[in-house]
């Protein structure tokens, strides 16, 4: 039986200005995790968590926590961007056009909106995309810009391998 490896990730070389990537998991936002993560950011407003205060507001149900949104979408993105990341290097004009509530299932899509070489780091070049991140709809409920750091072929470590 021969080894087959899985999907390693794209390196630096592998990205050109123009490419769309469709990342392949979405994702169901449950209940837990929008009170866990509120929870675990020390996030204090009750439109969040409190769902006697939520019912109030003219969404009428808890909002997601916007952080978690763009973990999620950011998480998404990692098999297609950023599986062989040096380091992430920020991220920019995020905007949140439409809400997300628990029972919303995400999904996202990245755009290569730029790549250049690294002038201080020989073994990574720098790319820059923005993600996209629709609900079940097809809504645009979150949008950036990142910037990171990526490995160049046959820079990266190595990854430990079953014997």
């Amino acid at each position: 039986m021969a080894d087959k490896l899985g999907w390693q990730g794209r390196f630096y070389e592998d990205f050109e200005v123009g490419d769309r990537y469709r990342h392949p998991l979405g994702r169901t936002v449950l209940a837990v995790d929008n009170s866990w993560f509120t929870l675990l950011t020390q996030n204090t407003a009750p439109i969040h968590f409190d769902r006697h205060y939520a019912a109030q507001t003219e969404f009428g149900q808890p909002l997601v926590d916007s952080t978690f949104t763009l973990a999620l979408i950011t998480g998404q993105s990692v098999t297609d961007i950023s599986q062989n990341v040096f380091a992430n290097l920020g991220w920019d004009e995020v905007r949140l056009p439409n809400p997300v509530f628990e029972g919303d299932t995400l999904y996202s899509q990245s755009e290569v909106l730029e790549t250049r070489a690294s002038k201080s780091r020989p073994d990574v070049g720098i790319v820059k995309v923005r993600t996209t991140g629709f609900n079940q709809d097809g809504m645009t409920v979150i949008s950036f810009i990142r910037t990171v750091m990526v490995f160049r072929r046959g820079k990266a470590p190595l990854m430990p391998r079953p014997v």
